[in-house]
């Protein structure tokens, strides 16, 4: 899924235009890249969480000479599911969802 598909899909399941959709998920976007910039967590209730984790310097190697190369520490994002996207077997809400989809 791209973010067309989002775009369209909150279209087709809001009835507002297009236009007005794009406009909210790029707002949407924007907000959450601004709350991940400074560090700050975006809890989505029914989805999941987003954390700014931080990331341990390292040596990787280069796939075609061998080489050692250090990897400077940094900051990475971790997403974790909650437990409605996670997907259990008695009443999986996403697969109900989904099962229609595949028919089409």
């Amino acid at each position: 899924m791209i973010k067309l598909d989002i775009i369209n899909r909150v279209a087709d399941r809001t009835g507002v235009p297009k236009m007005k959709a794009e406009q909210a998920v790029d707002a949407l976007f924007h907000s959450m890249k601004e709350a991940l910039t400074r560090g700050e967590r975006i809890e989505l209730r029914g989805f999941g969480v987003f954390v700014v984790k931080p990331r341990k310097r390292g040596v990787g190697r280069n796939p075609r000479t061998g080489e050692e190369v250090a990897i400077p520490s940094g900051k990475t994002i971790r997403f974790k599911p909650g437990k409605e996207l996670q997907g259990h077997d008695d009443g999986d809400e996403a697969g109900k969802d989904a099962a229609p989809a595949a028919a089409e």
